[in-house]
């Protein structure tokens, strides 16, 4: 109790040198996130604790999912028309100024679609949603342009939605550390390894948001983060841990659209015999963990999208705990001279989401507990997403790596090709059939395009076996009572400043 109790002083007198080194105002907040950002790149934003500081803040996109009502809203773009299989036509907001004085054009719109697939970048939102799609940009004229893909795209705009529109005076072949956009808010300080600050920009062309000025910091114990807001040195913790979800006056619970699993990398042995893959699913106990580390409202998964996504295979069943069914598999595949004795390493990553590491220990000493040489090592998120993207290293041992997606955005194609073809960047697997069902599914629309998508998660989860899909994720948010703001689906991967209000 005592070494809680000095933490939270601790806290407190570091709250206090803040609030006197930011001079905050009653129109200032302070947002504490559980991760210090390594980029401020706006390519990056596909990543969370890029995305809640920069997308729709500093970096606007062509157009927005609402997360509240479902569809498109138009934002930089007012109208887009599909002008045959292939072709989509956009018409930009006139008006509209990047924060360094340059009025946006057609021109900066190219720049950016360009530059975010561009593979000398490895543009995150590029590797995510944009793996295998070609895209021909044509300028009509200063608000107009037209988009060729191959394949064709029936869900153009709702893809641009994700991509965060930057000046083309932007440097093309590398990472901006002073990003620049047309949001409400302006890129002000990025004092590495303590915050970062944001100011309102008076040059908006939308409505002027009520916050003037947000500073975010970083804080990787939940406990402290949370006891931040609780004593009025913060404002927003957008991911507690559920330990910390105590005040039901402050504490807002929501479904974050995040799938937990971790990802087997079924190219090296003993990996790479589906005996020991199904193996690695029957030992974990998932109902133990719920209610336990995690919360008691995740959810089982069977696949790496929601229930809510179109292409959700629900005909998938969640994999039961059974340890002896495990063992038995194994002895079967070393009878046949797999190397199943072979140490499995568990790739984990630091605070990526609340109780990450118990998480990652508690499932070791399941792997364990089934007969699996398994070992755990956590990393940061920099050394861990040198493990995640391509290129993955040479010689590497056999490793199942902890992994959480994000698809708030409805459709499957979020989802598939970065993590499943054999091109897409965070994908381990080599298979012709995933590739063609990938393929298919992009370029298809209705119903045909939701079964293709249902094949794949058939194909990859249940054929397969990719993945130890863990649970749909719940979150946590904490929330000063003298704010109006409450959590929605899209909070995992956004913050917009903008929809905060005052008591």
């Amino acid at each position: 109790m005592q070494n809680v109790i000095k933490t939270i002083i601790g806290v407190s007198l570091l709250g206090a040198a803040i609030s006197s080194a930011y001079a905050a105002g009653d129109q200032d907040v302070r947002i504490v996130l559980n991760e210090e950002l390594d980029v401020v790149e706006p390519c990056m934003a596909a990543r969370s604790n890029v995305g809640r500081v920069i997308l729709q803040n500093v970096n606007e996109t062509l157009t927005e999912f609402d997360a509240q009502q479902g569809g498109l809203k138009p934002r930089l773009a007012t109208a887009w028309e599909q002008l045959d299989e292939s072709t989509w036509r956009f018409k930009l907001r006139e008006g509209v100024k990047f924060h360094n004085g340059e009025e946006l054009d057609a021109r900066d719109v190219k720049f950016s679609l360009e530059r975010t697939v561009d593979k000398s970048m490895i543009c995150e939102v590029g590797v995510k949603y944009f793996g295998g799609t070609e895209m021909a940009i044509k300028v009509v004229d200063d608000q107009t342009l037209e988009v060729t893909t191959t394949p064709a795209q029936p869900i153009l705009p709702l893809l641009f939605s994700t991509v965060p529109i930057v000046p083309d005076s932007t440097p093309r072949n590398e990472f901006t550390r002073s990003p620049v956009g047309t949001g409400p808010y302006e890129f002000a300080q990025w004092n590495v390894g303590q915050n970062i600050i944001l100011k309102r920009s008076n040059s908006y062309w939308g409505e002027q948001p009520a916050v003037e000025t947000a500073t975010y910091l970083f804080r990787s114990d939940s406990a402290v983060a949370a006891a931040m807001v609780q004593t009025g040195e913060a404002d927003i913790v957008p991911n507690i841990a559920v330990q910390d979800a105590t005040n039901k006056d402050t504490d807002f619970s929501y479904p974050n659209s995040e799938t937990a699993r971790l990802r087997i990398d079924v190219q090296v042995s003993p990996l790479d015999d589906r005996r020991v893959r199904e193996a690695l699913n029957l030992a974990i106990d998932r109902e133990a963990l719920r209610g336990s580390i995690l919360s008691a409202d995740v959810i089982p998964a069977t696949q790496l999208v929601v229930p809510t996504t179109s292409g959700y295979n629900k005909d998938l069943k969640v994999w039961p705990y059974d340890p002896t069914r495990a063992k038995k598999l194994l002895a079967a595949a070393r009878a046949d001279g797999v190397p199943v004795d072979a140490e499995i390493k568990m790739i984990g990553r630091t605070n990526i989401y609340p109780n990450a590491t118990e998480l990652m220990e508690a499932l070791m000493a399941m792997l364990q507990d089934a007969g699996f040489n398994a070992s755990m090592q956590m990393y940061d998120v920099a050394e861990w997403n040198g493990l995640f993207i391509k290129p993955f290293p040479e010689g590497r041992k056999p490793s199942v790596l902890q992994a959480q997606h994000d698809n708030a955005k409805g459709d499957a194609v979020f989802t598939a090709y970065g993590k499943y073809h054999s091109q897409g960047g965070q994908s381990v697997l080599n298979s012709a059939h995933v590739d063609e069902l990938i393929e298919q599914a992009t370029s298809a629309s209705g119903e045909n395009r939701a079964s293709l998508w249902q094949q794949l998660f058939a194909e990859v989860n249940g054929n397969i076996i990719a993945d130890i899909p863990l649970f749909h994720m719940v979150g946590y948010t904490r929330v000063n009572p003298r704010l109006v703001f409450e959590p929605t689906i899209a909070t995992n991967s956004e913050l917009q400043l903008s929809q905060i209000s005052f008591k």
